[in-house]
């Protein structure tokens, strides 16, 4: 799942990239609030992480002009700002959590993590579909209680579908969460991509909705 990065130094933006990354998502980043905000609006994110301090639009700015377009996607605030009244300010902006600078990575990646489960209905770390179990912390994958072993874009593609149960994802929809955004990729790597994470997780697992997408057919144990 694709998770837009918006801060303009070039130390921080690199560690926070690299462990989203590890931790499964695809960052993208933005080093400008007028860049950021165009991206915000006009692709889609499972999640926002966001300096204050940015070039030609501050992040308070940038974060009400979002809102007020009707874009929902969570937003993490990572600021030295870290007083009660500026985190209240932050959060009355549309913010959907806030960290402070100097922060560890590792918490970073839990927030980030704990939003995208919310934004989707999940209250816990570990989905769990049709006897498919995923710990999104641990980032492993058991079938009927047996470990499998998947591939990063495996991984990130079931999770995305696992996310999404019961709801049928379009081709586009996941190409654009899974593939940063200048990755070369065929034409048919989606399609190959799902064969490959079928005979992984079982042939049916993951349904085809011809010509609309893919899905994972939800049932009560899910979430």
């Amino acid at each position: 799942m694709k998770v837009l990065v918006i801060e303009d130094e070039a130390a921080i933006a690199a560690r926070i990239v690299q462990a989203l990354a590890a931790a499964g998502f695809v960052p993208e980043q933005a080093q400008d609030g007028e860049d950021a905000l165009f991206r915000a609006i006009e692709e889609e994110f499972a999640a926002i992480v966001l300096d204050l301090g940015l070039p030609l639009l501050d992040g308070l700015s940038l974060l009400r002009r979002m809102r007020a377009a009707g874009r929902t996607t969570p937003v993490l605030i990572v600021s030295a700002r870290a007083s009660w009244s500026e985190r209240v300010e932050g959060i009355d902006a549309g913010a959907d959590d806030y960290l402070g600078k100097p922060f560890r990575v590792e918490e970073l990646v839990a927030r980030v993590r704990a939003l995208v489960r919310r934004a989707h209905g999940h209250a816990h770390a570990v989905l769990t579909v049709r006897g498919i179990e995923l710990d999104t912390r641990a980032r492993t994958v058991a079938v009927d209680g047996v470990p499998v072993a998947l591939t990063a874009a495996e991984y990130r593609l079931l999770h995305l579908l696992m996310q999404n149960a019961g709801r049928v994802l379009s081709r586009q929809e996941l190409a654009d969460q899974l593939y940063a955004e200048h990755e070369e990729r065929e034409s048919n790597t989606l399609e190959v991509l799902v064969g490959r994470l079928r005979r992984k997780v079982g042939e049916d697992a993951i349904r085809t909705r011809r010509g609309q997408g893919y899905l994972i057919v939800a049932d009560e144990a899910g979430g």
